[in-house]
């Protein structure tokens, strides 16, 4: 029997499928004007039309390989610089120490642990759109779930998949409902309280799932050789509290001070030299450490570079914009229900190839918004289809360098965790639509 393709053959195959697709789809493009004050780039509604473009070339098609990988410079660096600081924290042995005491303590309540996780991934999901940064943290939640008695699925779908639950459905999420409420001319915060209640259900509804597959699944619980679970020494918990507050220090930063990719990797990487220090490994143990905990993470930085290069070449054989003109023209035709649920699902379609739901928003809210008024859809309507939409794709397609590299930490397949996750997802998009109906409804 021969082995489903690993990510890495995935990514390469989706590389030459979007350089062949430039040769199929009609290159056009719409206007796009720059504000002088904010430099923010606006598609300009109705302006698509053909162009005469070069398809990309095998040789332009290799080059967008290194051209995405430098693209992505800075989150390889976060992935390598925050990976080896755990892989530090782990090696002076508080992580294991701090679970193992936790596990032991909650023996029989495995569930409220992994609702508490959920909750927590759920949250920085929604304020920040945590994503990339929980590729570093997967070999911990692995441990973690291997001593409650879970198997690698249920690790990644109370970390990552309540992240893209919280990003999805949050009324505050920066990348998501922020830029697209701008971009739509909506307030900010306007239609909170039912992008919470639906939040609320949808994760209710997600945590149902995941417990019950968590349960009619479970492994044998990992048990340490000579385990110590009494108390957890001053060492271990110094290190523990550090890393507590370097996750508060990264959330301020972030929330306060505009942090990127750079500045949180910086932190990590002082947090990673500390907690060798304290944890006697040594500055010269430290440093083998972290270049150790490099290794183990390479390739999964080299999938996201690699995802990075199907967008570099749909934009240079333009044909991202004839993309988005075929899927939303024909629903000016539709009925106001069916319109509503038909932009849910092209901007589902849609995130395949544009892999960044941010972008997807700056991308495709300039042309829905007037789309939405004439079919006689409110706006935050447009705004609810393409959050629930878009984001939630994060979760099934391998066009997503961070998913990619998630599960190939965790040993998973693409095939295997498709199969998995195919279910859940389209559970939570049945909220989504049933959520967009009654705004229609109700006329938020």
């Amino acid at each position: 029997m021969k082995k489903f393709p690993n990510a890495l053959v995935i990514m390469i195959g989706f590389i030459f499928l979007s350089a062949i697709l430039t040769y199929i789809i009609p290159q056009g493009q719409y206007e796009r004007i720059t504000n002088p004050e904010t430099n923010q780039v606006t598609v300009v509604p109705n302006s698509y039309k053909l162009v005469d473009a070069e398809p990309i070339s095998i040789f332009k098609t290799m080059l967008s390989i290194p051209e995405g990988i430098v693209d992505r410079a800075d989150l390889i660096a976060l992935i390598l610089l925050i990976g080896g600081c755990f892989y530090v924290i782990e090696k002076t042995g508080a992580l294991k120490e701090g679970i193992t005491y936790l596990t032991v303590k909650l023996k029989g309540k495995e569930e409220i642990v992994l609702i508490l996780v959920s909750i927590i991934f759920l949250i920085a999901g929604a304020l920040m759109g945590l994503q990339e940064e929980i590729i570093a943290m997967m070999p911990v939640l692995l441990y973690l779930t291997s001593r409650l008695g879970y198997n690698a699925f249920v690790a990644i779908a109370i970390s990552f998949g309540s992240a893209i639950l919280g990003a999805s459905f949050s009324p505050i999420n920066p990348f998501a409902v922020v830029i697209a409420q701008k971009e739509t001319g909506l307030e900010f915060l306007s239609g909170s309280e039912f992008r919470l209640i639906i939040m609320f259900i949808a994760f209710v509804v997600w945590m149902f799932m995941i417990i019950r597959y968590a349960n009619k699944n479970k492994i044998e619980k990992l048990v340490e050789k000579n385990e110590l679970t009494e108390k957890v020494s001053i060492r271990s918990i110094l290190i523990l509290t550090l890393v507590g507050v370097a996750f508060v220090v990264l959330i301020i930063g972030m929330m306060k001070y505009n942090w990127g990719f750079n500045e949180m990797s910086a932190e990590f990487f002082a947090l990673g030299i500390l907690v060798g220090l304290i944890g006697k490994l040594g500055m010269n143990g430290t440093i083998e450490t972290y270049i150790d905990g490099f290794k183990e993470l390479v390739f999964a930085a080299m999938i996201v570079g690699f995802a990075s290069s199907i967008s570099i070449i749909l934009k240079q054989g333009m044909i991202i914009d004839s993309i988005i003109y075929g899927l939303f023209k024909p629903m000016q035709y539709l009925p106001k229900s069916l319109a509503a649920i038909s932009m849910m699902v092209s901007q589902s379609v849609l995130h395949f190839p544009v892999s960044s739901y941010s972008g997807q928003a700056i991308l495709t809210m300039p042309i829905l918004a007037p789309l939405s008024d004439l079919i006689g859809v409110s706006r935050q309507v447009c705004v609810l289809a393409y959050q629930y939409g878009a984001v939630m794709m994060d979760l099934i397609y391998p066009t997503q360098g961070a998913l990619m590299a998630i599960i190939a930490i965790a040993g998973i397949p693409f095939d295997k965790w498709f199969k998995f996750i195919f279910k859940f997802t389209l559970v939570i998009l049945s909220v989504g639509a049933i959520a967009i109906v009654v705004a229609v409804y109700i006329g938020i």
